[in-house]
């Protein structure tokens, strides 16, 4: 876990964080029928080159010893949850793409996520897409000082559900800083009064993945795509924030 003391690491932060809003809103731009997501993370490579960013997500660990990730991006399509991997695969009318970029920048994290629609979709899925987002930001209302951590998970888990969507459980949020992934983990459901107080410095990133159907996943043959074991739709927003002394700034918003 990292505590953000001085302006300066901040501020470092807070470069980190805006590569990645950057580039994640270049790839929303290039998203339609047709692209692959293979195009789409040779993009993300060379906008992070451009800023000095260290594309973090590429030749990343897995947890099991499997194959490192392969790609700078994860790019998962409708029912696919999270870690997609890039290749091939165009993009389709009436699909849906949730794409998780982060860096490294001068020693400092930032990681976000974005799910856009390519094309027209059905409303129910442009609702999923909504709601995952509107309840990012619920919860990312609730990271301040004093407060559990659980009163961010509490509150996207609430938000999500009484909209009548599923909270993925076995995938959640992290603490972040000099590592992508660092203590505390942020769940995306639980009671408000559970958790580590939350402290002036602290910089989490809070990444709602809110399903269609059941919140029930498995991972694919590949060891890395993570899929709804009911094959229905899956939407993915994050952020990276840092608790203040007004309460939490976005670094990944532009």
């Amino acid at each position: 876990m990292i505590n953000l003391k001085t302006p300066g690491e901040i501020k470092k932060m807070r470069v980190s964080g805006q590569a990645v809003a950057q580039v994640l809103q270049i790839l929303k731009q290039e998203i339609r029928p047709g692209i692959t997501t293979g195009q789409l993370n040779s993009i993300a490579e060379e906008e992070a080159k451009k800023r000095n960013a260290i594309a973090v997500f590429k030749n990343y660990p897995h947890p099991r010893g499997m194959r490192p990730f392969p790609g700078a991006i994860c790019a998962s399509i409708n029912e696919e949850v999270v870690h997609g991997i890039p290749g091939k695969r165009k993009l389709q009318e009436g699909d849906i793409i949730s794409i998780d970029f982060g860096v490294i920048v001068d020693g400092f994290a930032g990681d976000a996520a974005i799910t856009v629609a390519v094309g027209e979709v059905k409303p129910e899925i442009m609702q999923l897409i909504r709601v995952t987002e509107e309840a990012l930001m619920k919860g990312i209302e609730q990271a301040q000082a004093g407060n559990r951590l659980g009163a961010v998970s509490h509150t996207v888990q609430t938000y999500a559900e009484n909209a009548g969507f599923s909270v993925v459980r076995d995938y959640v949020g992290h603490g972040i800083g000099r590592k992508m992934h660092e203590d505390p983990p942020v769940p995306n459901y639980g009671k408000a009064e559970r958790g580590p107080a939350l402290q002036v410095g602290m910089a989490l990133a809070i990444e709602p993945m809110v399903n269609l159907g059941t919140y029930s996943v498995y991972t694919k043959g590949d060891e890395w795509t993570v899929v709804t074991r009911d094959g229905k739709h899956s939407a993915h927003f994050e952020h990276t924030i840092v608790v203040g002394e007004q309460g939490p700034e976005i670094l990944t918003l532009i």
